[in-house]
C-alpha cells in the first residue's frame, strides 16, 4: 500500500492577498489558481524545490471558517518548513518584515524559528542536521 498526503487546507480571508502573502513574502510557488464558482477558487502554493505535500489556500466562507483563519490548531505551531539553509532563509524572511515570535535556537531536531504567517499561523522554520 502506498498512501501520501496531497493537500493541507489553509482557511484563509482573501485568496489574492494570501497568494501575495506566499509567493512575495515566502517565495512559494502558485501551483494552481483555478476559478470553480463566483466565490470559490482551488487554489494551491508550495515552497521553492517542494515535489510533495501543497497548501491548499482555500477562504473562508462561513463564520465559523472565519473563526478559525490564523489559529487552526488553537496557538499551536501548524506548519513545519524546512530549509537547506536557515540563516539565509531567516535572513530573507526578517528583511520582508515577517514576524518572529521565537527566536532562532539550536535544538537536538536541528536550527529552528518560529514565524507567523499573514493570519497569525504559527510556523517552525527548520534546517535539520543533515538536510
Amino acid at each position: 500500500m502506498k498512501q501520501t498526503i496531497a493537500h493541507i487546507a489553509l482557511v484563509v480571508e482573501d485568496y489574492d492577498e494570501a497568494i501575495r502573502f506566499y509567493t512575495e513574502k515566502l517565495n512559494f510557488t502558485l501551483i494552481e489558481d483555478t476559478v470553480l464558482s463566483e466565490t470559490k477558487r482551488w487554489v494551491e502554493v508550495a515552497p521553492p524545490g517542494s515535489s510533495g505535500t501543497t497548501l491548499l489556500l482555500a477562504k473562508a466562507a462561513t463564520d465559523e471558517q472565519r473563526s478559525r483563519v490564523g489559529n487552526q490548531t488553537g496557538g499551536r505551531v501548524f506548519l513545519f518548513l524546512h530549509t537547506d539553509d536557515f540563516w539565509r532563509d531567516y535572513n530573507d524572511l526578517q528583511s520582508k518584515s515577517i514576524t518572529f515570535v521565537r527566536p532562532p535556537s539550536n535544538e537536538v531536531y536541528g536550527t529552528v524559528a518560529v514565524f507567523q504567517d499573514l493570519y497569525g499561523n504559527l510556523w517552525d522554520l527548520i534546517q535539520r542536521p543533515g538536510f
